[in-house]
């Protein structure tokens, strides 16, 4: 039980924390402090929504596939994730990443949760991490490790988000270093081959 829920925790958190437009619109509302509850809260739900959608569907509706193809299935999913982890790895020492936030006039709470809901669901990426690979992923646990993986994942987004939205002008200082980029990256991706491996070992493919 436990192993999942951690499993769960570190694969979310690990496929939530790289920079993108999202995180990058949750910093600067966290830096501005407008509306920070609520674009951390928004965008935690809609991970965790997502997630619980990805776990049951699959669960759910291809139970006679996984049960089936699962080796094949755990092994498309550890190259997957091993993909990310390579792509992490090489950001180490190619990348010269800087946090930029721009500055703006404040917007209401609607216009404001408007437009993190078109950065949130208008990127498909959002729906390959949350309901297809962490819904895949899932299928390694039986029923009741199943939940704790869920929820596990679903914490990670809970953790990441308010700890991003309330601690955004404390990390401005260091992530305008391009080295806590790499440190950042270089972890991401070992716990990415980390997960990778035992995904390979469950299908037989190690």
């Amino acid at each position: 039980m436990i192993q999942a829920f951690l499993t769960g925790f570190f694969l979310g958190i690990s496929l939530i924390l790289a920079i993108g437009a999202q995180n990058a619109f949750v910093l600067r509302q966290g830096i501005l402090g407008q509306h920070v509850l609520y674009v951390a809260l928004f965008c935690s739900l809609s991970d965790a929504l997502l997630i619980c959608i990805g776990i049951a569907s699959i669960s759910f509706f291809l139970s006679s596939f996984i049960s089936q193809f699962s080796d094949l299935l755990f092994g498309f999913s550890a190259i997957w994730l091993a993909g990310y982890g390579f792509i992490r790895l090489k950001t180490v020492f190619k990348s010269n990443s800087l946090l930029e936030i721009e500055s703006s006039t404040s917007k209401d709470l609607l216009s404001t949760l408007s437009i993190l809901f078109v950065l949130t669901f208008a990127n498909p990426h959002v729906y390959l991490d949350t309901m297809v690979l962490i819904g895949s992923i899932s299928q390694q646990f039986s029923s009741g490790h199943k939940i704790a993986f869920a929820f596990g994942a679903s914490l990670a987004s809970f953790v990441f988000f308010f700890s991003l939205a309330y601690g955004a002008k404390l990390l401005i200082p260091i992530m305008q270093n391009p080295n806590s980029w790499r440190k950042l990256d270089f972890l991401i991706a070992i716990v990415m081959f980390i997960i990778s491996i035992r995904l390979a070992y469950a299908g037989n493919w190690l």
